[in-house]
């Protein structure tokens, strides 16, 4: 484990410190019901392909595999067929700065790391990564609000984060009777990672997201089947007026990577809060340390 300093800037912290050093990788020639038995087994978001000479030549996302889905491809469709090119990477002692800004600018969301011998990777570098070492440094912060019992008190003067300034604030919706076509069209379309399920009264009833659906494709379920039949339920939210650090914790522990954030009444979901958004500002919980924060954009 990691151990932070408190009085060390986050702008410090190396890629070595956040990446995760479990790398699954799958042969070209494996089939698309070996790809999502990794999905599922190791709780990851893609895995890496490698050639017949060990190398790393490409991606398998749960994006991939449900664009398999979609155009109704055989479950025993080699992942060469449907995989990202290139894997884009880093280094071990580069900077999360530098790390992200790759991120960034080509739009992905995970880098592998590679060691001294560039043919080997070494590690996997995500947004849950980086907000989980974050997360820890905040947590031991002197101002961190959870020091309840501790020798030292937060400060309470400090202004903290809320859910809903950091939120994405647009929610896109399917109904309980659309097919899960129409839900794998609307995710593709708007990038996102699961989509609300709503009831003949406009209510929150349930999530799809990208693993309910490979699991559905392997389950050999039809892609015209109605939402409601795969959804998952109930709906995991939060008050938009909660503390960052109590979301993040929350989503931590669930082991889930968005929470849907409701004003008021539950039943009024008003934005989508995602490891992606706590990324955006770092993960912190108060403005305490914002000068020192890695600054990084929002990411689906």
């Amino acid at each position: 484990m990691v151990i932070l300093d408190k009085k060390k800037t986050l702008t410090g912290l190396l890629v070595k410190e956040a990446m995760r050093k479990q790398v699954i990788h799958l042969p070209q020639s494996a089939s698309i019901d070996n790809g999502i038995r990794a999905l599922i087994k190791f709780k990851i978001n893609a895995f890496l392909i490698k050639d017949e000479n060990d190398l790393p030549t490409g991606v398998v996302s749960k994006t991939d595999i449900m664009g398999a889905y979609y155009a109704s491809l055989a479950l025993r469709t080699p992942l060469k067929n449907i995989m990202s090119f290139s894997p884009l990477f880093c280094r071990p002692n580069d900077t999360l700065e530098s790390a992200l800004d790759i991120m960034k600018s080509k739009g992905v969301y995970r880098l592998y790391v590679i060691g001294k011998n560039q043919k080997k990777v070494v590690g996997t570098l995500a947004y849950p990564d980086i907000v989980g070492l974050l997360y820890l440094y905040c947590n031991d912060c002197e101002h961190s609000h959870f020091r309840k019992g501790r020798k030292k008190q937060a400060d309470p003067t400090i202004r903290r984060y809320k859910v809903k300034e950091v939120m994405t604030s647009f929610v896109k919706a399917c109904g309980e009777n659309d097919s899960l076509l129409k839900v794998m069209e609307e995710l593709s379309a708007y990038r996102f990672g699961a989509v609300l399920i709503t009831d003949k009264n406009n209510h929150p009833s349930g999530v799809i997201s990208k693993t309910d659906l490979s699991i559905s494709y392997k389950h050999g379920v039809d892609s015209k089947t109605e939402a409601k039949s795969v959804m998952s339920s109930p709906v995991l939210s939060c008050e938009e007026d909660e503390l960052l650090e109590d979301a993040i914790k929350q989503m931590i522990f669930a082991d889930v990577h968005r929470l849907f954030v409701h004003k008021d009444d539950p039943q009024d979901i008003v934005g989508v809060f995602s490891l992606s958004d706590a990324a955006r500002v770092r993960s912190g919980s108060c403005h305490a340390c914002l000068s020192s924060r890695i600054k990084v954009d929002k990411h689906d």
